[in-house]
C-alpha cells in the first residue's frame, strides 16, 4: 500500500512577527525619524523632567529660604495692621467688600514672593526638554484622533507592555519616596519632638529645612529613576521605529522613484534621443561602416566646429539602420573598418573627431565632394 502524502498549502507571511513584509529588523530612515518627529513621536522622559524640575524648585528654596521667611513675615504683620483699618469702629467687624480687598492684596504679596521660584522650575523644566528632544514644536498631538475613541484599543492601551512598564515605575517611585521618608524622619524624630520647645520662628525654620532637605532627597532619588527611563524610552523608540525590509524598499522607491518607471522613462529618453539622430541623417556627408557591426554618419560644417563631428553612430541593428538611412537620402557610405571603430568607441555624439584622425577623414570627404562636383 503506497503511503499517502499529505500537502499543506501556507503562506510564509503567517510566521511573520509584525504583520505583512515580515519582522521589524531594518533600523528606521532619517525619513520616518522626520515623520514621526512631525507627529509629536521623540524618546524622551518625564520622570527625568519631573526630577530637574524639583531638584531645581528645592534648591531654589534651600538658597532664598531666608530671604522669603522674612517677605512672609513682612506680608502677615502688613496684614495684621491692615485688618484695624478695614474693621468698623462700631462693632469691630470687617465688610465682605472689605475682606476681599485685603485677601486680594494678600494672595498677590504671595504671588509675587512665590513667583521668582515657580519661574527657575518652569525654566528648568523647559530646558531640560530642550535637551532631551530639542527645538521642533508641532500641534499634531493635541488634534483629536478617532482612533483614541476606539474601546477595544483602549482597552489593549490599558493591558499594554508599556502600560505595564509604567504601572512598575509608578510602584518603583512609592517606594522610594516612601522608603526616604521614612529613614529621614527616622533620623529627625528627635528634632521633631524639640520642635515644642522652640519658638514658632525657630521651629518654622527647622521644619522647613527638614522639608527641604528630604525634598532634595527624594528628586535625588527620582534622577536616579529618570536616567534609567530615558535610556529604557530611548531604546523603546528606536525598536518602536524599525522596520521591515518591504518598508525600507516602499520607502525608498517613494523617494527615489520606482525603478521599473525610472526605467521606462530611461528607455523613453533614450528612443526619443535615437529619433532624432536619425533624423539628423540626411544632413550627414558621410556613413562609415565597419561594415556590418559599426556605423558612424559624419558631417563637416565649418560654420559650426572646425573639423567634422559625429552625427549619428550605433551598432548592429542600429547601424544597419543608419545604413539604410543613409542610402535612403543617397548619403555615401564608406567601409573603412578601424576607422569605424575608433569613431565608434572613442568619440561622442556630437562630439569634434580627434586630431589623429583629420588627414584619414580629410582624405575620404575629398573624394566625396569630387564626386558631388561631378555629378
Amino acid at each position: 500500500m503506497r503511503d499517502k502524502e499529505l500537502l499543506l498549502q501556507y503562506n510564509l507571511q503567517w510566521f511573520a512577527k509584525e504583520g505583512p513584509g515580515g519582522e521589524k529588523t531594518e533600523p528606521a530612515t532619517q525619513k520616518k525619524l522626520d515623520d514621526a518627529r512631525k507627529e509629536g513621536q521623540v524618546a524622551k522622559s518625564k520622570e527625568i523632567s519631573t526630577a530637574v524640575t524639583l531638584f531645581t524648585l528645592f534648591l531654589t528654596l534651600k538658597i532664598f529660604a531666608g530671604l522669603m521667611g522674612r517677605q512672609f513675615i513682612e506680608n502677615f504683620n502688613f496684614v495684621y495692621s491692615q485688618i484695624a483699618d478695614f474693621t468698623t469702629l462700631t462693632d469691630g467687624i470687617i465688610s465682605v467688600h472689605d475682606f476681599c480687598v485685603l485677601l486680594n492684596t494678600v494672595i498677590l504679596r504671595i504671588i509675587l514672593i512665590l513667583l521668582p521660584v515657580m519661574g527657575i522650575g518652569l525654566v528648568a523644566g523647559f530646558i531640560i526638554e530642550i535637551v532631551q528632544v530639542k527645538w521642533k514644536p508641532t500641534s499634531k498631538p493635541l488634534k483629536p484622533k478617532g482612533s483614541k475613541l476606539n474601546p477595544l484599543k483602549g482597552v489593549k492601551r490599558i493591558f499594554s507592555k508599556t502600560k505595564l512598564v509604567e504601572l512598575l515605575k509608578s510602584l518603583l517611585k512609592l517606594a522610594m519616596i516612601g522608603y526616604v521618608v521614612y529613614s529621614t524622619l527616622v533620623d529627625q524624630v528627635s528634632t521633631l519632638f524639640l520642635l515644642y520647645d522652640m519658638k514658632l520662628i525657630t521651629a518654622i525654620q527647622t521644619f522647613g529645612n527638614m522639608a527641604i532637605n528630604l525634598g532634595l532627597k527624594i528628586s535625588a532619588f527620582y534622577a536616579i529613576i529618570g536616567i534609567g527611563d530615558y535610556a529604557y524610552q530611548k531604546w523603546k523608540f528606536k525598536e518602536d521605529m524599525k522596520m521591515t525590509k518591504q518598508e525600507v524598499k516602499d520607502e525608498w522607491k517613494n523617494a527615489e522613484g520606482d525603478p521599473e518607471i525610472k526605467g521606462k522613462q530611461k528607455q523613453r529618453m533614450r528612443e526619443a534621443s535615437r529619433r532624432r539622430m536619425m533624423s539628423a541623417i540626411p544632413q550627414a556627408d558621410v556613413v562609415i561602416t565597419n561594415p556590418t557591426h559599426f556605423a558612424v554618419a559624419l558631417k563637416y560644417d565649418p560654420d559650426r566646429f572646425d573639423a567634422p563631428y559625429v552625427l549619428a553612430k550605433g551598432e548592429d541593428f542600429l547601424a544597419m539602420r543608419i545604413r539604410e538611412e543613409a542610402y535612403a537620402h543617397d548619403i555615401e557610405v564608406v567601409e573603412n573598418k578601424p576607422l569605424a571603430r575608433m569613431l565608434y568607441y572613442n568619440v561622442d555624439l556630437g562630439a569634434q573627431i580627434p586630431q589623429e584622425l583629420y588627414a584619414t577623414v580629410a582624405e575620404i570627404l575629398a573624394v566625396i565632394y569630387n564626386k558631388r562636383n561631378l555629378a
